[in-house]
C-alpha cells in the first residue's frame, strides 16, 4: 500500500489554470474523499493521480516513488469510474481476472484471488452471468472486485454510485466502507454528494475552484468548518449576519433586529461585522426561548420534522427536531427558540474565515 503526497500540483487547459498550486498528503491506508462541487478540479486531480491527465507542474508520489512520468499501466493503480466499464461481452468471473491475465500470473494465482474476490464482493453466485444479467450494483460490484482483485497500491473511485438508485447508493456506500476496511488499500474517492462523503470517509479534502478549502474528519468539517463555502457545503446550515462587539472586555454578538448574547470565545477578536453558521438542529425549542419564530412550512421526515420559520432578524431560517406523535404545528404557529451557542460557528465579513481559530 502506498501515501500519496501532492506538492504544489499545477493542472492547465487551454492555457486556462484548473488547478493552480495544490499541495496534499493522503495517507497509507485510508478512504480518502476529494468532495465539491461539479468543476472544482477533483476528478482532474483522481485523473492525475492515475496518469490519464498530463501534469503542468508539481510533484507526484507514491511513498517515496516521484509518478509524474509513470505511465498508468505501471503505477499499479485499480479504477473504478461511475459507468462501471466491465466488458459485456465477458462473465463476471471472466471480468474480474481480466487485469490478473493481463499481468500474465500463473493460472493458479487468477483463480485463487478471482475467487477470493467475487466471495468477498457477495457476487460468486453470479460468477457465470454476463453483465447485462446484473442490477447496477452488482454489475459496480463486479467493477470493484475486478480492479481490487490486481492488488494495487492505490484505489482511485470517480463518482462510483451516481447511477445507482438511492436505496442501491446506500447498500454500496456500505460495502464499499467495509471492503476498504478489510483489504486496508488507499482509496482515493471522488464525489459531490457531501452526506455520501460524510458517511464513508476517514479524511475528506472541500475542494472549489482548483483549491482545497479544508482537510479533516467528517466530523471536524461539520462542527468546525474553516470557512462559510465549506460549512454551506458540509450539511445544511443557516448564514446570519450579525456584528461583533465589546462591553467591558467581554464578546457580544447582536443579530440585526437587536438580539444579542455574550461569546466569550471571541473575547480577544476585534469589533467587526461578521456572519454566523447555526445548523437547523442548534435551534433549541423551549417555552423559555427568548426568540420568537413563526412557522413558515413544514416537512415531516419520520424521525425528524423539518420547519422553515420566520425570526426577527432572518425572514427565512431552517430549524430541525425530532418529531412526536402527538406533535401537531403548522403554518403561522408561533415557537420560542434558544440558541446552542457552542455548536454555532463565527465567520468574518466576507465568510472566508472562521473567527474560532480553525486551522
Amino acid at each position: 500500500m502506498s501515501s500519496i503526497k501532492i506538492n504544489h500540483a499545477k493542472k492547465v487547459y487551454d492555457n486556462n489554470p484548473v488547478i493552480e498550486d495544490l499541495t496534499i498528503t493522503i495517507p497509507d491506508g485510508s478512504l480518502f474523499t476529494l468532495l465539491g462541487p461539479s468543476g472544482c478540479g477533483k476528478t482532474t486531480l483522481l485523473r492525475m493521480i492515475a496518469g490519464f491527465n498530463s501534469i503542468e507542474g508539481g510533484d507526484f508520489y507514491f511513498n517515496e516513488t516521484r509518478i509524474n512520468n509513470m505511465e498508468p499501466s505501471k503505477r499499479n493503480i485499480g479504477m473504478v469510474f461511475q459507468n462501471y466499464a466491465i466488458f459485456p461481452h465477458l462473465t463476471v468471473k471472466e471480468n474480474v481476472a481480466f487485469g490478473l491475465k493481463q499481468k500474465k500470473v500463473s493460472k493458479e494465482v487468477v483463480e485463487q484471488e478471482t475467487e477470493k474476490y467475487l466471495t468477498l464482493m457477495q457476487i460468486e453466485q453470479f460468477k457465470n452471468r454476463k453483465p447485462e444479467q446484473l442490477s447496477g450494483g452488482q454489475q459496480q460490484r463486479v467493477a470493484l472486485a475486478r480492479a481490487l482483485a490486481v492488488n494495487p497500491e492505490v484505489l482511485l473511485m470517480d463518482e462510483p454510485l451516481s447511477n445507482l438508485d438511492a436505496k442501491l447508493r446506500l447498500d454500496m456506500r456500505q460495502a464499499i466502507r467495509e471492503i476498504q476496511r478489510e483489504v486496508g488499500i488507499t482509496t482515493v474517492y471522488v464525489t459531490h454528494d457531501q452526506e455520501e462523503a460524510m458517511a464513508i470517509s476517514d479524511q475528506i479534502a472541500v475542494m472549489n475552484l482548483g483549491e482545497i478549502q479544508q482537510v479533516g474528519r467528517p466530523k471536524e468539517l461539520y462542527h468546525r468548518p474553516k470557512n462559510e463555502f465549506v460549512a454551506t457545503f458540509i450539511g445544511r446550515t443557516n448564514i446570519i449576519s450579525a456584528e461583533l462587539f465589546h462591553l467591558d472586555g467581554k464578546a457580544f454578538l447582536k443579530f440585526e433586529n437587536g438580539y444579542e448574547f455574550p461569546f466569550e470565545a471571541l473575547n480577544d477578536e476585534e469589533d467587526q461585522k461578521v456572519r454566523l453558521s447555526i445548523r437547523p438542529e442548534e435551534f433549541v425549542r423551549s417555552k423559555h426561548g427568548e426568540i420568537e419564530a413563526t412557522i413558515v412550512d413544514s416537512i415531516y421526515l419520520g424521525l425528524h420534522t423539518e420547519y422553515l420559520l420566520k425570526v426577527p432578524f432572518a425572514d427565512k431560517v431552517q430549524f430541525i427536531e425530532e418529531s412526536t406523535f402527538n406533535e401537531d404545528l403548522g403554518r403561522g404557529d408561533k415557537v420560542y427558540l434558544s440558541i446552542n451557542q457552542q455548536k454555532i460557528n463565527v465567520f468574518n465579513a466576507d465568510g472566508t474565515k472562521n473567527l474560532l481559530g480553525v486551522e
